[in-house]
């Protein structure tokens, strides 16, 4: 017995294990694929390092747990992530969202290992999100955002990024809550001539020489290459005596194994800002991986990125770091460097590591306006110009949702933002169920079929007889708009005898609506008007005698196509 139990429980850890993505990446591996992920893994860190500075002093933190959070979430994403190439970290869109729930939760002085403390908590939190909801396989709720709110939401949060940038960018501080009363304080300050130009020109050059270069030089590194001119410039031209802030000498070694510790009266706030955070993640992960998953020939599996990018946030926030997502960007530069595996990332965790550990003071001389160019720029491709003019020239209606979900993001704040972004969605798809599309049907010359009267003004109509079609489910939110209209059919001049509903878009018919329609065809009834069905889907069908509506509406007036119920209505 003892000698089958050893195999036994060695197979079944063989099995636990060929299940982590990692552990098959291993087994899986082709050794001509090891230099191609090395040199990626070095031109990626050049763009990992600069990123994670920024965007962590973009979250209100700073800058080194941009790093640390770079090196473990590649890490943690390597052993439990799915993808190939799919690359983590800081990003941008996050940024906001981490600085509007910590921020107001930091002590008056603005301590900042409180700060990382809350961050870490909440990358925490976001990680139990994401690991519970892949096992409850809520892959879906991605899909609770609409192209269009999620236009409008990006647009605001880009607009929200580069007002709250340009302090930094311009050399000065401000002291203002929400996006009007910063355009205003920056405004004033620049009237009053705070800002220091050597700061003006150092940033607004490395933004102009990050998009100079995106747009005519991609291959090269363009943050990279901005970051070493800037550093070049403090050392040449000695910008800090010229008022310049720099990032100086960053901690040396690895980061500590550390247990965030939180007032438990923090616990709410951050509960809702982990909340929009991994909804926003969500989003952001499943779109980068559809659109990666495409071009190497993968599969997307989004219940295995959500546990992948779980584990990414659990890893950052048990070394000093604050929440991750995938990164276009990112992403595009390794998969363009050559990179096929996931080692690409863990070659960029550890390029990181060495140089924490033996060159911390490499970026001492970084300008701060430098690192605000990087985030201005990431900003920048945030927002969707020509998708919001499309929907404007397309679609009015969302292109008003695109609006609102932008005035939400600006006006009320960025985690409310997603709050409204999400509700306008679902309000949305309620509107149309509410109010769904309806016409009446009639026979058009040289068409087979029935067909929309709207679309053919000329189409026929048979005599003491209305065909309806309405184009949603039936249930409580639109069985009076239903019944209203089928009322209005029937006292049409002349006065029909059967009104047909053309009941194939019809997909669900609940309880109330039930009540409705029993309603409804007793009162046609009493007028000499029958209501008859065509088209109903079997399980409809099923449902309306476990109403027992057959009681009121003769299952001989159920027709299995529209032209049966026609000849049925002509032969009477």
């Amino acid at each position: 017995m003892g000698a089958s139990g050893g195999p036994c429980r060695g197979g079944r850890l063989g099995a636990v294990l060929g299940a982590v993505p990692g552990v098959r990446a291993v087994r899986t591996y082709r050794r001509e694929w090891l230099g191609k992920d090395i040199v990626a893994g070095v031109v990626l860190t050049t763009l990992l390092v600069p990123q994670g500075m920024a965007y962590a002093e973009l979250a209100g933190l700073p800058a080194i747990t941009g790093l640390y959070t770079s090196i473990l979430c590649l890490l943690g994403y390597a052993v439990c992530g799915p993808s190939r190439i799919l690359v983590l970290g800081p990003d941008s869109s996050l940024g906001p969202m981490i600085a509007a729930t910590v921020l107001p939760l930091v002590a008056a002085d603005g301590d900042p290992d409180r700060a990382v403390a809350l961050a870490s908590m909440l990358s925490l939190m976001v990680a139990g999100i994401m690991i519970l909801a892949s096992a409850a396989r809520l892959g879906y709720v991605a899909e609770l955002i609409s192209k269009p709110t999620m236009i409008g939401y990006m647009n605001g949060l880009a607009v929200t990024i580069l007002v709250g940038q340009l302090p930094k960018l311009l050399g000065f501080k401000v002291d203002a809550d929400g996006l009007l009363d910063e355009c205003a304080a920056v405004a004033r300050a620049v009237a009053d001539g705070k800002a220091v130009g050597a700061a003006v020109v150092v940033g607004c050059g490395g933004i102009g020489l990050i998009l100079a270069l995106q747009r005519w030089l991609p291959r090269v590194p363009a943050v990279l290459v901005m970051v070493v001119v800037a550093i070049g410039a403090v050392v040449v031209f000695d910008l800090e005596e010229r008022g310049v802030s720099l990032v100086g000498v960053l901690p040396e070694g690895f980061p500590p194994f550390t247990v965030p510790d939180v007032r438990f009266e923090d616990f709410g706030p951050l509960f809702a800002g982990a909340l929009g955070i991994a909804v926003v993640s969500l989003a952001d992960t499943i779109s980068n991986a559809s659109a990666f998953a495409s071009r190497t020939g993968q599969e997307v599996r989004g219940n295995q990125e959500m546990a992948g990018v779980g584990a990414a946030n659990l890893a950052a926030g048990l070394f000093q770091g604050f929440p991750v997502s995938t990164s276009g960007s990112r992403t595009a530069v390794a998969e363009r460097a050559g990179a096929r595996t996931q080692l690409t990332g863990v070659v960029g965790a550890g390029l990181i590591v060495l140089m924490l550990v033996l060159v911390p003071g490499l970026f001492r001389h970084l300008p701060q306006p430098a690192l605000a160019a990087v985030v201005i720029t990431a900003s920048l491709s945030l927002a969707d110009l020509p998708g919001t003019v499309r929907l404007w020239r397309q679609r009015r209606m969302e292109f008003l949702l695109c609006l609102a979900a932008f005035l939400g993001v600006a006006l009320v704040g960025v985690l409310e933002g997603i709050a409204v972004a999400v509700s306008l969605s679902v309000l949305n798809v309620f509107r149309r169920v509410w109010w769904p599309y309806e016409t009446v049907l009639g026979l058009v010359a040289g068409l087979p079929g029935y067909h929309d009267i709207r679309s053919y003004p000329e189409a026929e109509r048979v005599p003491g007889l209305v065909i309806y079609r309405f184009d949603a489910p039936l249930v409580f939110a639109n069985a009076k708009t239903f019944r209203d209209e089928v009322t209005r059919l029937s006292r049409g001049d002349p006065a029909p005898e059967w009104i047909v509903i053309a009941a194939e878009p019809m997909t669900d018919v609940d309880t109330t609506a039930a009540d409705v329609l029993e309603t409804l065809d007793e009162s046609l009834n009493a007028r000499g008007v029958h209501l008859v069905f065509a088209e109903l889907k079997d399980p409809v069908r099923r449902k309306i005698e476990q109403y027992e509506l057959t009681r009121t509406i003769d299952e001989r007036h159920i027709f299995p196509t529209i032209e049966a119920a026609v000849a049925a209505f002509r032969s009477r």
